[in-house]
């Protein structure tokens, strides 16, 4: 079976990525890959493989089906925490497995405790505190109750990890709340620890925090965005410019290209209308070629009349609406096409390129969104 596109993604950029990463928080932290979102849309196979040959071995998920996958794929016995979503039924089998797990109120923390005094297995749990962010996490004033379960339970659980996550560590907007969360933060760790609660790590920083917020790098840093070669935001990319070498501004790669192929070639006289409806009309008698890429594939219906690919080396724009399964694209000015040409929706050809940040740009999506939105059946494919 041969399918319509596939996706490159590039080990040596990952290597590098997380050499940058290594450099900017220095030689003890913990760096956990986050895989959620089927790894940004790279895939949790493919990223397992190529992360645990860069040296990684902690994963982060956000949902026990991840956790599962990751599980499935990793050959170093990697450590594997979940972030959000489990299900009670499924306790058991993740505390027997010793994957790791969020606990952000009593209902899922006082399970833990309960199976694992009935299995005689202790579960890794991470607890996470509410500091401003308001979606989970154990309040300021739920602390008192949060010590004695604990201390209660503390026989058959193992602290895994104290943890919160940031209100947009990636935007200057947002500084004044991340200052305040970072002192809520310590507010709790200072009073669990005067409780005799201490915990293997204590962990805080998602990437952008850890690229302009060098004071919540603690014992493990959650890389997902950056490790994939993307900066969080623009504002974080020129926060860290002036620290950047001259000889490499831009030491985060890349790692995915998106590929596809001419299917077919059509003429177009002056006056006729492109696809569906009537929202492209050819000003001029016009070459196009049809790729067999759509919005059922994740090239956003957005980029109707003014998205761009990579076809012999030029950048050629998509005409007419972008349909389910098919793009038109303007190729009157590039020679000697033919069927079989390679594409390129994200990537490089020759010497142009069309970046992730560029494509979510045409579709007002940010990267992150894109990418995730790139089907699971898409195949990808490992290269150097």
């Amino acid at each position: 079976m041969i399918a319509t596109s596939f996706l490159e993604i590039s080990s040596n950029a990952y290597r590098q990525n997380i050499r940058y990463i290594r450099k900017e928080i220095g030689p003890k932290p913990t760096i956990s890959a986050v895989v959620k979102g089927n790894a940004y849309g790279h895939g949790i196979a493919q990223m397992v493989e190529i992360a645990e040959k860069a040296g990684i071995r902690h994963f982060s998920t956000f949902s026990s089906d991840e956790a599962w996958m990751v599980k499935k794929n990793s050959t170093k016995q990697s450590e594997i925490m979940i972030l959000g979503m489990l299900y009670e039924e499924e306790l058991e089998d993740l505390i027997n497995a010793g994957i790791s797990f969020y606990v952000f109120d009593f209902g899922r923390l006082e399970k833990a405790i309960e199976i694992s005094e009935r299995i005689g297995v202790s579960a890794k749990i991470h607890v996470e505190v509410e500091t401003g962010f308001h979606r989970t996490g154990f309040d300021w004033e739920q602390r008192e109750k949060l010590v004695e379960t604990l201390q209660n339970g503390k026989n058959h659980v193992i602290l895994e990890g104290l943890c919160t996550h940031y209100a947009g560590a990636e935007s200057v907007s947002n500084f004044v709340r991340v200052k305040n969360q970072i002192s809520v933060y310590y507010d709790f760790k200072n009073y669990l620890s005067e409780h005799n609660l201490f915990f293997r790590k204590y962990h805080t920083a998602c990437s952008a925090a850890t690229l302009i917020f060098p004071e919540t790098i603690m014992d493990m840093v959650r890389i997902g965005i950056a490790g994939y070669g993307f900066w969080p935001t623009k504002e974080t990319y020129f926060a860290k410019l002036k620290d950047l070498p001259k000889t490499n501004k831009n030491p985060l790669k890349r790692l995915i290209t998106w590929k596809s192929q001419v299917m077919s070639l059509k003429k177009v006289k002056m006056g006729e209308f492109v696809g569906y409806g009537n929202s492209f009309m050819a000003l001029h008698n016009m070459n196009l070629a049809i790729v067999p890429v759509g919005y059922g594939h994740g090239y956003s219906r957005l980029l109707s009349n003014s998205g761009q690919v990579l076809i012999g080396g030029q950048y050629c724009q998509v005409v007419g609406t972008v349909t389910m399964n098919a793009i038109a694209v303007d190729i009157t000015k590039v020679k000697n096409i033919q069927v079989g040409d390679e594409v390129v929706m994200i990537g490089s050809q020759k010497n142009k390129e069309i970046t992730v940040a560029s494509f979510s740009e045409s579709t007002q999506q940010v990267n992150y969104e894109l990418l995730t939105r790139l089907p699971q059946d898409i195949p990808r494919r490992i290269i150097q």
